[in-house]
């Protein structure tokens, strides 16, 4: 008997309880910075020692944090349930909690690639250098989606929603899009549990079951739900 899928769309809202900053604070700013000033196409081109600076110091904080219960549960329902998690996050929380199937549409902090050659892609837990070249000799930058480019595991994606048999929206407040559409393919027969401290707009979406909570709380409560229904 095959295990039920449980397709996870996660946010900055699940590391943010790991010390990672949201990119959306209430001051508009990134670790202080204007998002166009570093995560956009345009700043690489105008300042890309900027840009490397921003990202080497985002790696290092990324390598620093620690996954938190939230992270941890989400792997353990890997014993009981199929569980396929896209998340939005570059950190590699979910990896290191013990999740298997993760699948990253913004790109990931601890990868490289070459400005010129986007599949030439390399492993970095240190920074990044302007001089530091790829196998074709071009710079290399972060292995980032930035703002103004294509998401290219968006596809894969909406595949992934259409297959769930429950749906979980945690840590995510539905604002950065493509990845905001994605709920829009999870059917409609399922149940879909948000968790997050202010739930965002999901008055759309049928058979919806809002939790209210951070992350960590929130997906205590979830874990007595699924497993409340007998799965």
């Amino acid at each position: 008997m095959s295990k039920p899928k449980i397709v996870v769309l996660t946010g900055a809202g699940i590391s943010a309880e790991s010390g990672l900053k949201t990119f959306r604070d209430s001051d508009g700013l990134w670790e202080g910075y204007n998002i166009e000033d570093v995560a956009t196409p345009r700043a690489w081109r105008k300042n890309p020692q900027l840009v490397l600076d921003f990202y080497n110091m985002r790696r290092k904080a990324v390598i620093e944090a620690q996954p938190n219960a939230a992270h941890k549960a989400l792997a353990a329902l890997e014993v009981d349930f199929d569980v396929r998690i896209i998340t939005q996050n570059i950190d590699d929380l979910h990896e290191r909690a013990g999740s298997t199937n993760v699948l990253h549409l913004h790109g990931e902090i601890l990868k490289m690639r070459s400005e010129r050659t986007p599949h030439l892609v390399y492993d970095i837990n240190t920074d990044i250098e302007l001089g530091d070249t790829a196998g074709d000799g071009a710079q290399l930058r972060p292995h980032i989606v930035w703002f103004e480019e294509p998401v290219p595991m968006i596809e894969q994606a909406v595949s992934i929603m259409y297959d769930a048999d429950v749906f979980i929206l945690i840590g995510t407040s539905l604002a950065v899009y493509p990845a905001a559409g994605l709920v829009d393919y999870v059917p409609d027969r399922i149940t879909k549990y948000v968790i997050d401290k202010n739930i965002p707009p999901v008055s759309r979406y049928s058979n919806v079951v809002r939790i209210e909570k951070a992350a960590t709380e929130g997906v205590k409560d979830l874990q007595q739900m699924l497993y409340g229904s007998g799965n």
